[in-house]
């Protein structure tokens, strides 16, 4: 069901190298870094690590991505978590900066945070 899990951390450097330590007997690793965002997995980025969006103390923001079997799953889940007052952060389409077959739709849950669903299958 889970498909990757975002944190933001205060110090991603420090984060990166505690976690290139700690998943190298697991057989992870650093798999893509996109910008300050590095992704980590043994083919594919399951774990994130990215900056915190706000300096304050309190509240961080978790991702976290379920997987879905196809781009019909990925507007189903769209348009329920919708209807049941999510607030819309992107609407699904095809993220090819991510891989050409990307397919996700990101809504904002009542506690704040970034749930999406994908579908890595192309398009049929």
């Amino acid at each position: 069901m889970i498909d990757h899990v975002a944190i933001q951390c205060s110090d991603v450097t420090a984060a990166a190298r505690f976690y290139d330590a700690a998943f190298a007997p697991l057989g992870g690793r650093r798999v893509l870094e996109f910008g300050p965002v590095i992704g980590y997995g043994t083919d594919r980025p399951e774990f994130w690590l990215g900056p915190r969006a706000d300096d304050s103390a309190g509240f961080r923001e978790s991702h976290l991505a379920f997987a879905a079997p196809d781009r019909a799953t990925v507007d189903a889940f769209f348009r329920a978590a919708v209807a049941a007052g999510a607030q819309v952060l992107h609407e699904p389409r095809v993220w090819p900066e991510y891989h050409p077959d990307y397919y996700g739709a990101f809504v904002r849950d009542p506690d704040g945070n970034n749930v999406e669903a994908v579908c890595h299958a192309p398009a049929p």
